[in-house]
């Protein structure tokens, strides 16, 4: 489908697609109101557009070692079909979608209906919480820093967390679907069971500033005791690098080769905590749903700064940055807040993404 990218630049060319729909969206945000019919139009063609593109674009890349772990699942959708690898040893939903696939469809065909399970259930978790302006979220969605690694390289990891967003869009429409959502994304990897044990908390603990304070806690924990911690997660498996039954699921490892307490990390996850609470305790918001997933996103972030410092810690980081997106555009899009709102809107989008941007060519040249 994108023969004409070089694959050495595959990553590249996505980035700077997304920089350029971040400035179109905030041109369209300085130029016209948010009730004009053309703010409509414009969401549904772009929006729509941009599912397409992102799909195609992962869903088709080439088979290549570029994209790190794909050449890994490519052989093991190999063996699989080939009779020379049981499953049932990992994680079971993953196994049987796979097993299926090998069945069904070619490798080509696996990794395009991966890329449809992993970004099909942002968009449509986006249209459910924002009928009017799902662009803004499903954009704020596939610029989020991590999206690319665990679409092309992370790929199980990623439709999990996917599925997870997808059930978090039916907390108030439908909970049996809900429900059935999150089992799937358990399925499929075993680690959402730290997002979905968070998620359960915030049914028992409704107050956000202890949440706040236990991710203060989360901080001096990790700087008095951290040696403790990764020991802890470590015997719990989160530190094996074998593996996982078939396969590893880790994100780039150039984006973690610093050890040590990585204070930049720290300030990129405290960023939409300063933001959600300007939204809750000075603009008055209160949803229900938001805290939630304010909430959920706090405890498994709290839980990966325990743990900062080990080799394999960027595992649990997207257990709590695949909610980033969400906790940062969610209030915005359901109320207005500030003077000229919607423009604020577009500013925010393009901060939000201008991390991506940097931190793309930041590895890409150090």
């Amino acid at each position: 489908m994108f023969d004409f990218i070089p694959v050495e630049v595959y990553s590249e060319f996505y980035v700077n697609i997304i920089l350029l729909t971040c400035a179109v969206t905030y041109f369209h945000t300085l130029v016209l109101r948010p009730d004009d019919q053309k703010v409509i139009l414009f969401n549904r063609i772009f929006g729509y557009s941009l599912l397409i593109f992102v799909t195609l674009l992962i869903g088709t890349r080439p088979i290549h070692g570029e994209f790190v772990d794909m050449m890994t699942y490519a052989q093991t959708f190999e063996q699989i079909r080939l009779g020379l690898l049981d499953i049932g040893q990992g994680d079971v939903g993953f196994e049987m979608f796979l097993y299926i696939c090998t069945r069904l469809t070619s490798v080509e065909g696996f990794f395009f209906i991966s890329a449809c399970i992993y970004i099909i259930p942002l968009f449509v978790a986006s249209k459910n919480w924002f009928p009017k302006y799902y662009l803004f979220s499903f954009l704020v969605l596939v610029a989020s820093f991590s999206f690319w690694t665990y679409g092309v390289n992370g790929i199980r990891n990623g439709m999990a967390t996917s599925l997870f967003v997808l059930a978090l869009s039916y907390q108030d429409k439908n909970k049996v679907l809900m429900a059935v959502f999150f089992f799937i994304s358990l399925m499929f990897h075993k680690s959402m069971a730290l997002p979905l044990a968070a998620f359960g908390v915030t049914f028992l603990l409704k107050d956000t500033i202890k949440y706040y304070f236990f991710w203060v806690l989360g901080i001096l924990l990790s700087i008095s005791m951290g040696g403790v911690w990764i020991s802890l997660f470590t015997s719990l498996g989160f530190g094996d690098d074998r593996l996982s039954g078939y396969l590893s699921a880790t994100a780039d490892a150039s984006k973690f080769s610093s050890t040590g307490f990585r204070f930049d990390f720290l300030i990129y996850s405290a960023a939409p905590l300063v933001l959600a609470f300007h939204y809750i305790f000075k603009k008055n918001f209160d949803d229900p749903v938001y805290k939630r997933i304010l909430h959920t996103y706090i405890v498994a972030n709290a839980f990966w700064i325990m743990i900062i410092r080990a080799n394999f810690s960027n595992r649990f980081a997207y257990l709590s940055w695949f909610l980033m997106g969400i906790v940062v555009i969610y209030p915005i899009l359901k109320t207005k807040m500030w003077p000229q709102h919607f423009k604020k809107v577009g500013l925010v989008v393009m901060f939000y993404f201008s991390f991506t941007y940097f931190m793309f060519y930041y590895y890409q040249f150090r």
